[in-house]
């Protein structure tokens, strides 16, 4: 959260008595609050002794239009079109009690903060005439007629991508999610804020995509290669899906509002649903078309922790921190299928591209590849990435693996506590294996050809691995 020094504490509000909402849904000529008729009321009853004309703390003075959009001693309050962004939006909503406001008193009614996100979000109107100066965009998205095969033209590269400006940080974050194309030479790799684009043949970097939304937690590529849907946030304040155009980098469509971080989603194959789940323990399905929110899915009992669509979008496996995996039929909602194989949290889930296997890695140290058609366990590997025992070590060693995906051909490369990263094939066979040496391997992509692994470790190091999937020889 964006507060500093003295605003945290010196930030407007007094207590005042329960209000209920100024925008009402009654005023059917009323699209959205201005601050004339919605915002100021509120802004009166609880800020306006500390923040108005007669006294300004933090140089902030609420009671006119044009002083509060100027803001004060920290600069603006208000990002037009982007309450998330906004300074007022935030210390309203800290869950940190020194920092919300008002201060010493309980927050704001829910009823009010809505009216004043709503009001930041549909452009900070003066009054009933005003118009919106948040800039004009459309997020309506429309699917490619090639969503679901290979690309008729060149497949999608990234071309002069403009410079973002990147957070300064202590150290690098984790690389917490990768990806790559399905039909051309490039990988994603998440950062803080951003997502990084490499090309997996040059193992160059050729450019970066924003994601203000906070820390990217899972990547995927659209079966045609020409989006990338970035799904993260800020841990208990936001989550976001965000879907890129992969060569111009375009924000194409924003799915998702959610309280805490999107943990896990996925990108229906015809492009035109998005999943996703976290902390909430419920699958949202949404339209990338208009966001709008077409099914909950309850049946989980602890965090979402996966989340992947059957190639032919009829089906969705998700997993959780309990080890349960239920398949859902996309269409009704309702559960085909609980696969209860693991005894330890789901870390990936992902569909081999025929469709006729699933396979999920966990804690427990289980790499599964399921039967979609009845769910049987067709291949176990019970310790797929078993830990060396340091000498003088006793107890149990955490064996889990951390990621599992499965390239075009149907080969899958998996990571592990173990450090390893290795291959398999489409049939359940380890091939082969390498070690990350610069740090715990917690993300993973094969590329489209199956040459090349791209991988992301603990230390926020990209590396790549290059071997010979004809004669299984390391290059």
């Amino acid at each position: 959260m964006r507060i500093y020094g003295a605003l945290l504490f010196a930030f407007f509000f007094l207590t005042g008595a329960i209000s209920s909402p100024i925008f009402a849904a009654e005023d059917s000529k009323q699209t959205a609050p201005n601050y004339e008729d919605h915002v100021q009321p509120i802004l009166r009853k609880y800020c306006l002794k500390c923040h108005g004309d007669d006294m300004q703390e933090a140089g902030i003075n609420m009671q006119n239009y044009g002083a509060m959009l100027r803001g004060g001693s920290g600069g603006k309050i208000v990002e037009s079109g982007r309450a998330s962004e906004s300074l007022l939006m935030q210390v309203l909503t800290s869950e940190e009690s020194g920092a919300r406001m008002p201060p010493d008193s309980p927050p704001l009614p829910k009823a009010d903060i809505d009216v004043i996100r709503q009001w930041i979000d549909a452009g900070i109107l003066e009054n009933a005439a005003s118009k919106s100066n948040a800039q004009p965009r459309s997020l309506a998205f429309m699917p490619s007629a090639e969503a679901i095969a290979k690309p008729s033209g060149p497949p999608a590269m990234p071309e002069g991508l403009p410079p973002i400006e990147l957070p300064n940080l202590i150290r690098p974050l984790p690389v917490l999610a990768m990806a790559s194309s399905p039909w051309a030479p490039v990988s994603a790799a998440a950062g803080q804020e951003h997502v990084r684009l490499l090309d997996s043949q040059t193992r160059k970097e050729i450019g970066q995509l924003p994601f203000p939304e906070g820390e990217p937690h899972t990547i995927r590529f659209s079966r045609n290669g020409d989006l990338l849907m970035v799904a993260g946030g800020r841990p208990v304040q936001s989550g976001k899906v965000v879907l890129f155009d992969v060569r111009t980098g375009k924000r194409l469509a924003e799915v998702g509002d959610e309280l805490d971080t999107v943990i896990a989603a996925d990108l229906s194959p015809d492009q035109t649903l998005v999943a996703i789940g976290g902390s909430g323990r419920v699958i949202k399905i949404y339209s990338t078309a208009d966001g709008e929110l077409k099914s909950k899915l309850i049946k989980h009992t602890d965090w979402i922790t996966a989340a992947a669509f059957s190639p032919d979008g009829k089906v969705l496996a998700t997993g959780d921190r309990t080890g349960a995996i239920h398949l859902w039929d996309v269409a009704s909602a309702g559960i085909r299928l609980n696969l209860s194989e693991h005894k330890g949290a789901i870390n990936a889930l992902d569909w081999r591209t025929d469709g006729k296997l699933l396979v999920s890695a966990a804690e427990d140290g289980k790499l599964i590849w399921w039967d979609a058609n009845d769910g049987f366990p067709a291949v176990v590997c019970d310790n797929a990435h078993p830990p060396e025992r340091p000498a003088g070590t006793y107890g149990t060693i955490p064996r889990g693996i951390l990621t599992a995906r499965f390239a075009p051909s149907g080969q899958l490369v998996s990571t592990g506590r173990d450090r390893k990263i290795k291959i398999w094939s489409p049939e359940g066979t380890q091939m082969k294996d390498t070690v990350s040496e610069s740090g715990l391997p917690i993300s993973a992509a094969l590329s489209f050809d199956s040459s090349t692994v791209a991988i992301g470790d603990t230390s926020g190091h990209v590396s790549f691995w290059v071997w010979n999937s004809t004669t299984n020889e390391t290059k």
